[in-house]
């Protein structure tokens, strides 16, 4: 027999913890950047904005200063825009841009008009003939911040009523006869449209990453729920049908054999007690496993042996119980002993019980075979009856079938279950192990 550690007689362990969602293998573009500029990417929205229009302002008065180097300014200076009327201007249009930035993650239609009144209000005093791309960053910051955290048609009205702005702007230096910057309008409108673009981008791209954590957290949990369904129905089904044959046996020799009736009697009990156990257990993780029951989470073993697990090293103790109800096991193993990863361990432990199981409740047979071959490769299972089959199953519509391909097809191996040609039925499972697992 395989040295599979020590056989123990404790039911089956089955405990549950809300599952965490496991975190992107992707790394993230900010963790690639120094600590500085980290630092500088988790500032809000609306200081950004606020800094945005600080530097359009330095370089609204740099440009027109002549600076070394220069045979004259950039840009000449409006008539008054030194003087303390023109002055008075840019801090009133300062003053509306810094209080749109403060107002941005609350309530972004105002803190939009206000940006876009200062980006107005400011090019009077810049005697300029539309309005420049400088002082219309902190309104490009703003269609961003909320192309990327508001609704689409939230970041739609917000980037029209921004163009709207510039169209309307242009419209009343016309009207009144002045001249105009079209083509630099063009260019700051173009601007604008970008900065939605990649807010709305941002926003979408945040979305399909809540989808897929909603999408993994389900699976999770279905994942868990098909865990514990096997598990119970493993434990249940085995011990129920181990009930069902030995209280069989007790009554038709109760009157004739009282002796083996207790004996009988005693192994239903014993059956019981330790489904009982089993289940218990079971139902003490599941309400650890709540939120609020101000219990510690039972911490989730997976699919391999958690505490108490069974493994193939318990076949002896269940073909030796499921003889004594009266259908006899006979255990066959080839191949070179050795131990096994936990997860094809009790795996295989829990196909061969289901399929015994599957005997005793549908076959309608006296005995059954269970061969368990190891190779350096995989491990192979097979169990065999001369029974009447099982009409039910043989398509794989029972639940011990299902769960046993569940099992077989989470490690990626091969499973097969139908009549036999000469009758009785036969279940195979052939489970791969790689080189040097454990």
């Amino acid at each position: 027999m395989y040295d599979h550690g020590p056989m123990t007689g404790r039911g089956p362990v089955v405990s549950i913890a809300r599952m965490p969602v496991p975190p992107s293998r992707t790394p993230h573009a900010r963790a690639f950047l120094p600590p500085v500029l980290r630092r500088w990417g988790r500032l809000p929205s609306g200081a950004w904005a606020a800094l945005a229009w600080c530097a359009g302002t330095a370089f609204a008065f740099l440009s027109r200063v002549r600076l070394p180097g220069e045979a004259e300014p950039t840009v000449h200076p409006g008539v008054y825009l030194y003087r303390w009327d023109g002055l008075t201007v840019m801090a009133l249009a300062t003053a509306a841009t810094l209080a749109g930035a403060g107002l941005l993650r609350r309530r972004p239609p105002v803190a939009l008009a206000l940006m876009l009144a200062g980006a107005v209000i400011a090019s009077t005093a810049l005697s300029v003939a539309e309005i420049p791309l400088a002082q219309f960053l902190a309104v490009d910051v703003a269609l961003y911040a909320i192309a990327a955290t508001r609704p689409r048609r939230t970041g739609i009205a917000a980037t029209g009523t921004a163009l709207g702005v510039l169209a309307g702007y242009l419209a009343v230096r016309l009207s009144s006869g002045w001249s105009v910057g079209t083509s630099a309008e063009l260019s700051v409108a173009l601007t604008a449209v970008v900065a939605w673009l990649l807010g709305d981008a941002a926003r979408q791209s945040r979305e399909h990453a809540d989808r897929v954590r909603a999408q993994a957290a389900e699976q999770a949990i279905t994942a868990e729920r098909l865990r514990i369904a096997r598990e119970l129905h493993d434990m249940v089904a085995h011990s129920i049908g181990i009930v069902a044959l030995q209280a069989g046996a007790a009554s038709r020799v109760i009157e004739t054999r009282p002796a083996d009736a207790r004996e009988a009697l005693a192994a239903i009990e014993t059956s019981g007690r330790e489904t009982l156990s089993g289940l218990r257990r079971m139902m003490g993780a599941l309400r650890q496993s709540e939120p609020g029951s101000g219990a510690p989470r039972v911490p989730l073993p997976g699919p391999g042996l958690g505490p108490g697990g069974l493994g193939l090293a318990d076949v002896g103790r269940l073909a030796a119980a499921t003889t004594a109800a009266g259908v006899r096991v006979d255990v066959e193993w080839r191949g070179e002993p050795g131990p096994l990863p936990p997860e094809i361990d009790r795996s295989a432990y829990r196909i061969v019980q289901e399929a015994v199981t599957n005997v005793v409740r549908h076959a309608g047979a006296g005995s059954c075979r269970v061969t368990v071959g190891r190779a350096p490769d995989g491990l192979s299972i097979e169990v065999t009856d001369d029974g009447a089959g099982r009409p039910g199953e043989a398509g794989g519509t029972g639940w011990g079938l299902t769960g046993m391909r569940e099992r077989v097809r989470l490690l990626d191996g091969e499973f097969a279950a139908g009549p036999r040609p000469g009758g009785g039925f036969r279940v195979a499972a052939r489970l791969p192990v790689r080189a040097g697992a454990r």
